[in-house]
């Protein structure tokens, strides 16, 4: 009797144990096995879906710098004056820097525009300031003494020693335009050639073709001479035009005494 249930007894934990590694569960009253944090069980369809992260935005490109202003007639500040002072170190006489743009400057900003072959409207933009950056100056061609040289092709009017040039001007040379005078047709041009200073006027003279403020002769009736309009183009009747805040430097600072060596080309 006691052999008989003992069998039966191994006959039905045999089938539990069969039964539980069959379905891949656990056996009865085991503890459960530890689950990997990898392999661990979804959430239940019940459970609120975890909500979607936003899509990120795709970085926004870095802002660039504001260009620098333009500048022009009438703009004052401490960049005018940094702009007079750079354009003194290079040469190109605008009086004193005192941070207001004005006509003084706009004719060395012309007179710069022309060394660099740049449009001359007297505005300091992007390709003015890299001019400026550059150091840009023009040449001389005399190579000794004392000479002022008048560059017809740029329309400068530069004051050369020994070579170097210390001083830049805008001029406006003969307009190569037909005028008419007492009756005859004459050709408004400034001759090329090698002349000296031969007489000056201290004060106004009253042409007969215009006024010319404290002309210094070199060439017969041409002279360099100071006048209200000097554009950045050839504009006279053949005369060498200055403005008069420059014509009055010139005499201030005997920079053009008779005598004086002008080379016209």
């Amino acid at each position: 009797m006691r052999k008989t249930l003992a069998g039966a007894v191994a006959v039905a934990a045999a089938l539990t144990l069969a039964t539980a590694c069959e379905s891949g569960g656990t056996p009865q009253g085991a503890p459960p096995a530890a689950v990997p944090s990898s392999a661990a069980p979804s959430a239940s369809p019940s459970a609120s879906p975890s909500p979607k992260p936003s899509a990120s935005r795709p970085p926004s490109a870095p802002s660039k710098p504001a260009a620098p202003a333009m500048l022009r007639a009438g703009a004052k500040g401490a960049e005018v004056k940094a702009l007079q002072e750079r354009l003194t170190a290079l040469g190109y006489w605008n009086g004193k820097a005192d941070g207001s743009f004005g006509s003084l400057t706009r004719q060395a900003v012309f007179a710069l525009q022309k060394a660099a072959g740049l449009s001359r409207d007297g505005v300091v933009g992007p390709k003015t300031r890299k001019a400026l950056s550059r150091g840009v100056r023009p040449g001389a061609k005399s190579t000794s003494g004392q000479v002022v040289e008048i560059n017809l092709r740029r329309q400068l009017l530069l004051f050369v020693d020994d070579g170097q040039v210390r001083t830049i001007l805008n001029t406006a040379t003969g307009s190569n335009q037909y005028y008419e005078y007492e009756g005859e047709r004459y050709l408004a041009v400034t001759p090329r050639g090698r002349f000296r200073a031969s007489r000056q006027i201290d004060g106004w003279r009253h042409g007969p073709l215009g006024d010319l403020w404290r002309p210094k002769y070199f060439n017969g009736g041409i002279a360099v001479h100071g006048a209200f309009s000097v554009p950045p183009y050839p504009a006279s009747h053949g005369c060498a035009r200055v403005s008069i805040a420059a014509m009055n430097w010139i005499w201030a600072n005997d920079k053009l005494p008779l005598k004086t060596r002008v080379w016209v080309y």
